[in-house]
């Protein structure tokens, strides 16, 4: 069997790294890939956004099934692509990957399916005043989103309302995010603990994997700016079955049969992002592809075939039964100097075999590159995702800081915190 990884970030090493442990034994391609994949699939030189190009390589190596990692690619139509081949593709076709390619039109499915989640209006060119007049109505924490796809950046949380009215200005000016935030989405925030749920579905039903807990804010203690999710761990005691068939049922069942009733079938993975709040859980917002970092601990606690998992979702029937190992997988992403903002690339990386010696750790590449001297070298804001299994999440959490404080390179920096609340 010959499976094609479209991608090169560290959910994608995380997903090529189980496809190589599947009983299938697959070959495997990944377009374009990283350093850490090339240990276990073959990469190939391909822009993954350039639908064409993927679907003509997957017919080039003969690809049984082609999964498609970021939203960027299934935004763009790869799945299409390479389905309009007659080849299974796993992940949703264009139109399903509206749900995170427009947040605004997630809104009104959320809305029209009844899904739990917070007020909100959305704005467009023109509406500034109407936006701080919808500001004025909210209690105190504002959210203001990019419509469009920002890289998990475009999004701003605040009690101020100076600063969200700014938040307002850059966005629809063009000024932060181009033409990505000139219609955006405004949210009367929310309080309590985030989840993330990553759900299995293959156009009608849906199967729920472990869940996890993500870390956004750059610093300890959840302070500085938003970021793509800079350290996860799973399990989560919080999230026991009873929240889990909660979501299933007021939230994940409810926008598959939405999509149906507007004429989209979803298949592939859908990400909820959740908050549990005193009334329950509620939908922050949905993606549309397995999270990063939550795939890098959500992925090793599968004692099931991933790779039958997907194929089965790609062909719109999920038979094989999920099944979760019992031990905790806490992940620590490793960032550049000058990340979120500006982040530095070109260092070389050392201490990487050093700290993947280490029983239990496995380290994802995310943002990685060879230099001249085929050397690692960063080549994006967040470079590595080191990754431990253990007993518990105390023991998850000290496996993976052991093995991040072995590698090295000018500038290095990552949040000392995460996991600490559920391992204590």
């Amino acid at each position: 069997m010959r499976v094609l990884v479209v991608g090169s970030g560290g959910r994608e090493h995380a997903l090529t790294w189980a496809f190589a442990r599947s009983p299938e034994a697959p070959e495997l391609v990944c377009a374009p890939g990283n350093p850490g994949m090339e240990a276990i699939a073959r990469c190939a030189r391909v822009d993954p956004t350039d639908a064409s190009a993927v679907a003509a390589l997957a017919d080039d190596v003969a690809a049984d099934l082609t999964v498609v990692g970021p939203e960027g690619p299934l935004v763009a139509g790869v799945v299409d692509a390479v389905q309009a081949r007659g080849r299974l593709a796993f992940g949703p076709r264009a139109a399903a990957a509206r749900l995170e390619g427009s947040k605004a039109w997630m809104k009104a499915v959320l809305r029209d399916a009844g899904v739990p989640t917070a007020r909100y209006a959305s704005f467009g060119s023109g509406d500034e005043e109407r936006a701080f007049a919808f500001l004025d109505t909210l209690p105190g924490l504002y959210v203001v989103k990019t419509d469009g796809l920002a890289a998990g950046k475009g999004v701003v949380v605040t009690e101020s309302p100076a600063e969200a009215r700014e938040a307002v200005r850059a966005y629809l000016s063009g000024d932060a995010f181009g033409d990505a935030g000139r219609t955006l989405v405004v949210e009367e925030g929310m309080s309590g603990p985030e989840l993330s749920l990553l759900v299995l579905c293959d156009g009608r039903s849906a199967v729920p994997l472990p869940p996890a807990q993500d870390f956004k804010r750059a610093g300890d203690g959840d302070t500085g700016p938003n970021t793509g999710g800079i350290g996860a761990y799973s399990p989560v005691a919080l999230a026991g079955p009873g929240v889990v068939d909660e979501v299933m049922r007021t939230a994940v069942q409810p926008t598959l049969d939405e999509l149906a009733r507007r004429g989209v079938e979803f298949r592939g993975v859908l990400y909820a992002g959740l908050m549990l709040t005193a009334e329950g859980p509620k939908v922050l917002e949905y993606n549309v592809r397995f999270g990063d970092p939550e795939s890098q601990v959500v992925v090793p606690r599968l004692a099931s075939d991933l790779l039958a998992h997907c194929r089965e979702s790609a062909a719109g029937h999920l038979a094989t039964p999920v099944v979760v190992d019992p031990a905790a997988c806490v992940t620590v992403v490793l960032c550049a100097e000058g990340y979120p903002a500006a982040p530095r690339t070109g260092d070389l990386v050392e201490g990487l075999d050093d700290a993947a010696s280490l029983p239990g750790v496995t380290v994802f590449h995310a943002g990685t590159a060879r230099g001249a001297d085929g050397r690692i070298v960063t080549a994006g804001g967040r470079v590595l995702a080191v990754t431990a299994t253990g007993p518990t999440v105390a023991d998850a959490r000290a496996r993976a800081y052991g093995a991040a404080a072995r590698i090295r390179w000018p500038g290095l920096h990552y949040r000392r915190d995460i996991a600490a609340d559920a391992a204590s």
